[in-house]
């Protein structure tokens, strides 16, 4: 799927998506990766299963307020424990599938709000 940016601005936009890709201001990505407004950056988990609270302690030095966890092609949500490094940064998580974790992060970008999307494919 194609997504459709409006108005101007250098901040990233995750500009399209499909089975094993996410496109940001149409380069093509297709390992789990981090976006942010201002970088992209690869994120080591290679899959759902393989996320330890190691991988969420990086998160928390991202200063974002808002990470939203793209869980690949199906919502799926991590134990808490896992999470608890986000809570204790006062970092708000929230948790869906991949395609809804694109268009929500464009539309918190398009609000100027402080957020990231870290998403698996897998």
């Amino acid at each position: 799927m194609k997504l459709h940016v409006s108005g101007p601005g250098s901040r990233n936009a995750i500009t399209g998506y499909g089975e094993g890709y996410v496109m940001v201001n149409g380069r093509r990505h297709e390992a789990s990766l981090i976006v942010l407004p201002d970088r992209v950056v690869p994120w080591e988990v290679s899959e759902f299963t393989r996320m330890a609270i190691e991988d969420f302690e990086k998160l928390k030095i991202l200063d974002v307020e808002i990470l939203l966890l793209g869980t690949g092609p199906t919502q799926r949500f991590p134990h808490p424990r896992l999470t608890a490094p986000l809570a204790e940064a006062g970092i708000g998580l929230e948790v869906m599938d991949l395609k809804a974790a694109c268009r929500t992060y464009n539309i918190l970008v398009a609000e100027e709000r402080k957020v990231a999307a870290a998403l698996l494919f897998a």
